[in-house]
């Protein structure tokens, strides 16, 4: 049985929703009440968020290398991010890591492929948002990312760091969010929501909203990452 390591804490709460995931997603693949092996590193969220407001991507990088380095060192036959923001490094992180890792990027992309999906919303931190790590990828596909208006990229990254991190999810979040939803399908002309941020599938459980389907990233993640242990 392979084994998978996953960096957590980033945050704490999509980390849990993640254990949880994978067993659901591995027993009902197997059809068997058993358990994959699993081995979760949980790091310090709010090291990396102060070296980002930094600008300080090596120091990201170098932080998780070393975190990626413990999980290969425990067993992990390949590992995964349990966030989206940290795959802003993603990449110098893949070059460098001892063992493979799975992008919630590029699993994120191959699931829009498969709807046909041409044009989505890109939710998340401002990091996230405002980097290329998404683009990159899904231009690559030819499908286009289209971001929120300055305002609503603020108030989406300020309740994500002030709310959904600190285990905060309250109804008048859930309806602002989707009232951007909806004004990004009349102002946009978006087919579908990423939820590019591992809490917002926390706050917004519905699979669609209006006709607009939301992307849980978690869910999509966690499909490959059982993919690659059942392989």
């Amino acid at each position: 049985m392979k084994t998978v390591g996953i960096i957590g804490g980033i945050g704490p709460e999509s980390t849990i929703e993640y254990y949880r995931q994978i067993i659901d997603a591995y027993r009902a693949r197997q059809n068997h009440p058993s358990s994959p092996s699993i081995i979760i590193n949980s790091i310090d969220i709010n090291k990396l968020l102060a070296w980002m407001r930094a600008d300080d991507l090596g120091a990201v990088v170098d932080y998780l290398l070393d975190e990626i380095q413990r999980l290969a060192r425990a067993g992990a036959d390949f590992g995964a991010l349990a966030a989206n923001t940290p795959h802003i490094v993603f990449d110098q992180l893949r070059r460098r890591s001892p063992i493979p890792l799975l992008s919630i990027v590029e699993a994120v992309c191959d699931e829009a492929r498969t709807r046909k999906l041409k044009r989505v919303a890109l939710f998340g931190t401002r990091f996230t948002m405002q980097a290329r790590f998404y683009s990159d990828v899904f231009s690559k596909m030819g499908i286009t990312i289209a971001l929120p208006q300055e305002d609503e990229q603020a108030y989406i990254h300020e309740i994500y760091i002030n709310e959904l991190l600190n285990n905060v999810f309250r109804p008048e979040t859930r309806d602002r969010l989707t009232d951007i939803v909806d004004r990004m399908k009349a102002r946009d002309n978006i087919e579908a929501v990423i939820l590019g941020g591992t809490e917002l599938p926390l706050l917004l459980r519905d699979p669609q909203h209006n006709g607009i389907p939301l992307l849980d990233t978690t869910k999509i993640h966690v499909n490959r990452i059982v993919a690659e242990l059942v392989a």
